[in-house]
């Protein structure tokens, strides 16, 4: 296992509800996970990402998040942080078999498309309900986790994506997860109350107003 002298560091976006806390991004989230399910040291820097600073944009010209500092580079995407942090710090490991992978791919998507929608006629809400129906029968046949019994980069990318539809949907549809799909629903409670999730999470208004812009669009 590769050796840290130092803890690694990560911009992330700031909270705009609280000052000095974490923000509200699932892409930030799933690398977090990733460092705190393999123990490695992080410090966190706080970005404002409305009125991002002048160090922060000449470390990282396109000004998005999360970047973290690898190798004295810095690295943004977190698909590609997280496979390369599985790369160099190979235990545990969390690479999802590829024929796993795409359990649960297409849900973030179909909850923005139904947290945008103003026609409830639209079928936005049925498409959604189809992918969080068909996650529900694989956790059933597969779980407790994506790659059943051990937890993988896959629950690490979905987990905060299905924090955030809860909440945002929660908030601005009253919508919730139905009663009629309880594989899905303990498996995000067996994901929120990770003790690397709780501490790794947005606050709910941070959650509500990074939506926001979304919903009024």
């Amino acid at each position: 296992m590769a050796a840290l002298s130092d803890p690694l560091e990560v911009c992330v976006k700031a909270s705009t509800t609280v000052p000095n806390k974490l923000g509200d991004c699932p892409f930030t989230q799933r690398v977090l996970l990733t460092l705190e399910e393999k123990n490695i040291p992080y410090d966190l820097k706080l970005v404002d990402l409305a009125n991002k600073p002048e160090w922060f944009l000449k470390t990282n010209p396109e000004g998005k998040v999360p970047v973290i500092k690898l190798d004295e580079k810095w690295i943004g995407d977190s698909d590609v942080i997280t496979q390369i942090l599985d790369e160099k710090f190979p235990e545990p490991p969390l690479a999802t078999p590829p024929e796993k992978a795409s359990a649960g791919s297409k849900i973030f998507s179909t909850f923005i498309g139904f947290l945008k929608s103003k026609d409830p006629n639209d079928g936005t809400e049925q498409a959604l309900l189809n992918e969080l129906a068909a996650f529900d029968d694989y956790i059933k046949e597969n779980g407790p986790f994506i790659d059943g019994e051990r937890i993988s980069a896959a629950d690490l990318s979905l987990g905060p994506k299905l924090y955030h539809m809860e909440i945002a949907l929660g908030h601005y549809k009253e919508w919730s997860v139905p009663e009629s799909l309880p594989h899905l629903k303990s498996y995000m409670q067996r994901i929120f109350n990770m003790e690397s999730f709780i501490k790794t999470r947005a606050l709910v208004e941070d959650v509500i107003a990074g939506w926001g812009p979304k919903v009024m669009g």
